[in-house]
């Protein structure tokens, strides 16, 4: 049986529910149309006034995260409807039948969108210190989009973002922060973020960037609400986006004078809690691994459940001694219970050429040692399942978490 919310004026409301009940149509509630959010838990369907005050961007993200139909009434603006892909609107009165035709009328694209493979946000993170988190973000890029699959890279570091002149850019290009700007005002679909992305042709085709801010003083204009309505506007857009984010939390940036005033790192947490998959990369030397092992648990503990991947960088014999993989795996395993690490060997001759030349390794260098262990990565975190590789599983727990799993399944069996 489907289950609808009604969120109409409540004198029509009341005739429509009783309608919808002989139709066979359960209505789980009846809201005020200012009060749509949250959504009921169950509901299959929204019936929704049709007005600018009503359909918003926050109702529509939240729809299509929860896999809620928005069933329009009312005289709507077309350009209203269109912008956010919603059929024409059924008329103020409509009857409960005609709201029961429109709800089992079929989807077209319905099957063609559940078996394509679904839409990724990844986040490139780490710790300060410049673990590589840029050049691991255009690297990650290249080797997605030479999987055939449409990919986009974003810069949303508020303190240092870098993109734009790695890969030879203008700074001066819209990119994330115009895209935040129209995502507010609920402008923002996949033709606009074309517009504003700029087209980076590399070796494995083209890929869309969204460029950074060009002064650090312009942090403010990545608000966390704006962006995590970008990235959800970019999962309709392109298949793979990659995201490079700076290194702090927002949680050192509390101000006890001013709760509800923005926050310099909030984007951070905002891309972090919002995307699908996450890179966190460690700088391969003492310093490097301390600052990982110290902001890992605090990474973790914002973004449960989702899956992290330990990507060690610029691994070398000179700090850490001959056995440098091994020191760095039983530190992580010992003081953060990491077993799921992967390493890039440190490459000079290809970073320096990357940096000459603006452009990204693989089109420079591509037998580079550490274009080579990207695209490994690239294709294992490709076909990698949910499974979170740090937390939720027996590889990635700590040794006293994996002592009590055994247990409860000797006890299970």
């Amino acid at each position: 049986m489907t289950s609808v919310v009604i969120a109409v004026p409540e004198a029509r409301a009341r005739v429509l529910a009783d309608e919808l009940e002989m139709e066979g149509i359960r209505v789980v509630s009846i809201v005020q149309p200012s009060r749509v959010l949250p959504l009921p838990e169950g509901v299959d369907a929204a019936i929704v006034a049709a007005t600018r005050a009503v359909l918003t961007s926050e109702l529509i993200a939240e729809c299509d995260r929860a896999g809620v139909r928005i069933i329009p009434l009312g005289d709507s603006d077309s350009r209203l409807l269109g912008r956010y892909g919603l059929t024409s609107a059924l008329p103020t009165d409509a009857s409960g039948w005609q709201v029961a035709a429109a709800l089992t009328a079929d989807i077209p694209d319905t099957v063609d969108r559940a078996a394509s493979p679904p839409h990724r946000v990844t986040a490139v993170w780490g710790p300060s210190g410049a673990p590589g988190r840029s050049t691991i973000a255009i690297q990650l890029a290249v080797e997605l989009c030479r999987t055939g699959r449409r990919t986009a890279l974003v810069d949303a570091d508020t303190v240092a973002p870098s993109l734009a002149l790695l890969l030879g850019l203008s700074d001066d290009a819209p990119g994330i922060a115009a895209a935040c700007r129209r995502a507010e005002l609920g402008a923002l679909d996949s033709a606009e973020l074309t517009r504003l992305a700029t087209v980076l042709e590399t070796s494995a085709g083209e890929i869309e960037v969204l460029g950074g801010i060009n002064r650090p003083g312009r942090w403010p204009e990545l608000g966390a609400l704006r962006l995590q309505t970008t990235l959800r506007a970019c999962r309709g857009w392109a298949e793979e986006t990659v995201v490079d984010v700076g290194s702090a939390f927002d949680a050192d940036d509390e101000a006890t004078y001013d709760l509800t005033g923005p926050r310099r790192h909030a984007a951070t947490v905002a891309v972090l809690q919002e995307a699908d998959s996450i890179i966190a990369v460690a700088s391969a030397d003492p310093l490097g691994i301390s600052r990982f092992v110290r902001e890992h648990a605090e990474l973790r503990r914002l973004t449960t459940p989702t899956p992290i991947r330990v990507v060690v960088n610029r691994v070398r014999p000179g700090p850490l001694g001959i056995d440098a993989r091994g020191q760095i795996r039983r530190t992580l395993e010992r003081f953060a219970g990491i077993t799921d690490i992967a390493f890039l060997p440190f490459d000079q001759r290809a970073a320096d050429s990357a940096l000459l030349h603006a452009r990204p390794m693989a089109d420079l260098t591509p037998r580079s040692t550490l274009v080579a262990g990207v695209r490994r990565i690239a294709e294992t975190w490709a076909s990698a399942s949910s499974q979170p590789s740090t937390g939720g599983s027996s590889r990635g727990s700590s040794r006293g978490a994996r002592r009590l799993q055994r247990a409860r399944e000797a006890r299970g069996a």
